[in-house]
């Protein structure tokens, strides 16, 4: 299209202005957020491509963009093939990024790379300048601005949401109690200086939150704990628009906690003059979480690389946190039967829905829930061939499909509420499925269940679990290309670290007794339907075994309260005990939702029946 080749000349402008012969497009913010707000959505305004994933390299003559699986189908659809070639991550024949940018700078001598320091994680940009420099190349990183900003000319402004107090019953514990343990941890590492730059660690280490990021309840800011190793006094400071905390009780919340208020851009001066005081001082950051702007004020031999100590923190949820999220699921559950009731009672009345009006009537009846804040990522409701597009979203265009008998849907929903977040999946379908539907909906679902029932000893990193959700789909060769779980935050962000159920083994990061993750295993055939099936669910002690070695043994408590669609399933795939599992599970939900509908709702007549035991004489 005439508008993406105008954007690439514009931006080969600046790149020649500046010297450049390739220029590297993030999708982050300065605090390498998932989800970023409207302002730092530079990637996807060069690109037109919007997944959250996808990193964008432009030269003279090409424009290619590399993202993972989740997003292949949506960028082909929305990348300009004229101007990009997308670069299938992980696939045969495909170079990885870095690897690429060094062929580059191999084709030239004193090739250029440029990129903005701001918005790439310092471990990245490490890796960059070593490929480059390996090839003869040279990576500018100077501060200026953002290539993609000279040319945008309608910009929106950064996002100034002011910050809301979270409170105490939900928090469980205050913000002095937090600070406390960060800088017992920061002796022990022999630090003098804690770097926070990661939104959802800010907003739970200082029990506030704001809504700069749709969906993502936190504020635009960094945060930094300084202490003095002579006196062992602290200094707690952050760094965010004066206006977000100008609010008299997040003022007088701050205060109470000893936390300063200070300019957003003032990091690096204090920064550096921390580094400058003392030459023993040293700086804890998490160069995977922290751009490179920031990282680099500190010297390599004095900064500690190791995750933020809010990371592990915030992961393993206090008594507060679990029953705030175990009350969001209960809520949810309730807005989940209205919406179902109606939708099944339109379809099944010959009328045909739309994926758009799917996730408005959907998200109307979570806004009908007290505490109810907004959905807690974009709704994904695929009808059909849409199903198979993990990260799909409708917009009213020529790919929006509509829900009749003859098709499945895929909903993937959830929402923020001021005491939990919740994040669930079902697939439905009012008419006749073919068997080939029944029995990998059966296959999904089996898998889930023994993700669901597993018992594993403390210290099991999540990688191990993952096969337990695929064995089903692999017996009849079959995959799915997404990781099975992540963790999840009370009242936070519904993506979160620094465990998860994945393939990814390099990520050793044990599943802890409290933390909170996702099930959600899937199989999807492109062009024709996705089945996903997820619940959140808490890691609780299973209270069985000796505990040789000091080591006991955990298992997952279910959270989410929606029954799956059980004549979607093929009763002689499934064991005796897996049958139990569904009768078992749906008698809790009729148990905690249907006790907070009313009698003689459709609603509640709905929930009857989708929660009735299964017809074993099938």
């Amino acid at each position: 299209s005439p508008v993406a080749g105008q954007i690439l000349t514009d931006l080969r402008e600046v790149m020649a202005a500046r010297g450049w012969d390739a220029c590297v497009n993030s999708p982050d913010d300065p605090h390498l957020s998932e989800y970023v707000a409207d302002a730092f959505e530079r990637r996807r305004f060069a690109t037109g491509f919007g997944g959250s994933a996808g990193t964008a390299v432009v030269t003279a003559k090409e424009g290619r963009l590399w993202t993972d699986s989740r997003y292949f189908t949506q960028a082909e659809m929305e990348l300009d093939a004229d101007h990009w070639s997308l670069m299938r991550q992980g696939q045969p024949g495909v170079p990885k990024l870095l690897d690429y940018l060094g062929e580059l700078c191999a084709s030239k001598p004193g090739f250029r790379i440029g990129i903005d320091p701001t918005v790439h994680a310092s471990s990245f940009v490490r890796e960059l300048v070593e490929a480059a420099t390996k090839h003869g190349g040279i990576v500018a990183d100077d501060l200026q601005e953002n290539p993609v900003d000279v040319i945008w000319a309608s910009r929106p402004p950064p996002p100034s949401s002011p910050f809301r107090v979270h409170p105490l019953q939900y928090a469980g514990l205050t913000v002095a109690e937090k600070l406390a343990s960060v800088t017992s941890q920061m002796k022990k590492k022999g630090v003098t200086c804690s770097v926070f730059a990661a939104l959802d660690e800010i907003a739970y280490l200082l029990n506030i939150r704001a809504q700069d990021v749709d969906c993502n309840p936190v504020g635009v800011s960094y945060f930094a704990l300084f202490r003095d190793q002579e006196t062992g006094a602290t200094s707690a400071r952050l760094y965010c628009d004066a206006a977000k905390a100008a609010g008299e009780e997040v003022r007088a919340h701050l205060k109470e906690a000893g936390v300063t208020v200070c300019p957003y851009d003032g990091l690096p001066e204090d920064m550096t003059e921390h580094m400058d005081v003392c030459v023993e001082n040293k700086a804890w950051l998490d160069r995977k979480r922290c751009n490179h702007a920031v990282a680099r004020l500190v010297p390599d031999d004095r900064l500690v690389d190791d995750l933020a100590a809010a990371s592990r923190m915030k992961a393993v949820k206090n008594e507060a946190e679990i029953k705030g999220m175990q009350l969001a699921h209960e809520v949810d559950g309730v807005a989940m039967a209205e919406f179902m009731a109606w939708l099944e009672k339109t379809v099944l009345a010959g009328v045909k829905v739309s994926e758009v009006e799917v996730d408005r009537i959907l998200t109307a009846a979570r806004a009908r829930q007290d505490g109810f804040l907004e959905p807690s990522f974009p709704t994904i409701a695929g009808v059909g061939s849409n199903g198979a597009i993990i990260h799909y979203m409708a917009c009213e265009n020529d790919t929006m499909k509509y829900l009749g008998q003859e098709d499945p849907i895929l909903i993937d929903s959830g929402g923020q509420y001021v005491y939990g977040t919740t994040d669930v999946t079902r697939t439905w379908h009012f008419g006749k499925p073919t068997e080939e539907f029944v029995e990998m909906y059966t296959r999904v679902l089996k898998g889930h269940i023994a993700l669901d029932s597993t018992v594993f000893p403390e210290g099991t990193p999540g990688f191990v679990l993952d096969a337990f959700a695929r064995q089903f789909l692999w017996k009849a060769g079959r995959n799915y290309g997404h990781g099975t779980g992540h963790g999840v935050g009370a009242a936070l962000n519904v993506h979160e670290g620094p465990q998860s159920i994945s393939p990814r083994y390099n990520n050793q990061e044990p599943v802890k007794n409290g933390m909170i993750v996702s099930n959600e295993p899937g199989y999807y055939v492109p062009g024709s339907y996705g089945i996903r099936h997820e619940n959140l669910v808490l890691v609780v002690d299973a209270k069985i075994g000796d505990s040789e070695e000091g080591k006991g043994f955990l298992k997952f408590e279910k959270l989410t309260l929606i029954p799956f669609q059980t004549n979607l399933v093929n009763i002689d795939m499934m064991t005796v005990e897996e049958l139990d599992w569904i009768d078992q599970y749906h008698e809790k939900v009729w148990k905690k939702v249907g006790a907070r509908l009313e009698d003689g709702s459709e609603e509640k007549e709905w929930l009857r029946r989708n929660c009735e035991k299964i017809n074993r004489s099938k």
